[in-house]
């Protein structure tokens, strides 16, 4: 699968960052939610699932529109 690079609001080229695939699809690089109740409000979780923390300034800068 190839990426291309969207955007990050880095400066020092750590995450967060988009990517999105040749199928169009979101890959999200970010730091790993971790906070125990955050966590248990999640719903429907599948094995191999995880979450990261996105800026909302990332997703309204870099984010495809359609």
């Amino acid at each position: 699968m190839k990426l291309k690079f969207l955007g990050s609001t880095s400066d020092t080229g750590n995450c967060p960052t988009l990517y999105e695939t040749e199928a169009g699809d979101i890959v999200v690089q970010g730091d790993q939610l971790t906070d125990t109740e955050a966590l248990a409000q999640l719903r429907d979780v599948l094995p191999g699932e995880t979450f990261v923390v996105v800026p909302r300034e990332l997703l309204t800068r870099f984010a495809p529109k359609e």
